[in-house]
């Protein structure tokens, strides 16, 4: 099985709590034998649009690809003002055309394929973010199976905090490490 996790963080060159919740989860991904690859949205050359293929340059159409051939989306974010990123934005929109080829009676690229959510932030709406992502989904064919969310609120992440890499990982096994194996666990169950 393989698993592709879209990181939404907004840092280019530092390592953010997000994509170091996104290792985190990848620890319990591998232990179910599950092969993974983070890709960080910042570092791609990702055209604005609504279609596919947005032109010469357009990384877009590659890591496409990399989704298709994965088992299981992960879609990771942090949240700002109570929304995902706008790298992650751009990821929805560019997936929009994938809703087109439903609607016009295609089956869906990602039909068979399950999805999760990663979030960080402090207290500002995760629930309403997973919602809006269970929406997302659906219109795009993916399963969003039940316990497939995990979400961090915490003031280690505060935008001023700093907290060492180390000790969040420290912090996320313990307070964590149950509902990640949940969330893997559901992964590969509905995947069956």
């Amino acid at each position: 099985m393989k698993a592709v996790l879209l990181l939404g963080t907004l840092k280019k060159k530092d390592v953010s709590n997000t994509e170091t919740l996104c290792e985190f989860l990848i620890g319990y991904l591998e232990k179910e034998n599950i092969e993974c690859s983070l890709i960080k949205l910042v570092d791609h050359n990702i055209f604005p649009g609504t279609y596919t293929n947005m032109g010469k340059g357009d990384e877009w159409p590659k890591i496409l690809k990399q989704l298709e051939a994965a088992d299981i989306l992960i879609f990771a974010t942090p949240i700002w003002w109570n929304v995902h990123s706008s790298e992650m934005q751009r990821a929805i929109e560019r997936l929009d055309e994938l809703h087109d080829e439903i609607t016009d009676g295609k089956k869906s690229r990602f039909n068979g394929k399950v999805a999760g959510v990663v979030v960080t932030g402090d207290s500002d709406g995760a629930e309403s973010l997973i919602s809006n992502f269970g929406n997302f989904f659906n219109a795009i064919g993916l399963l969003f199976p039940p316990f497939s969310s995990l979400t961090v609120l915490s003031d280690k992440h505060a935008k001023n905090k700093n907290t060492p890499k180390n000790e969040l990982l420290k912090h996320y096994k313990k307070e964590y490490g149950e509902t990640a194996e949940k969330f893997v666990k559901q992964m590969v169950k509905y995947l069956k």
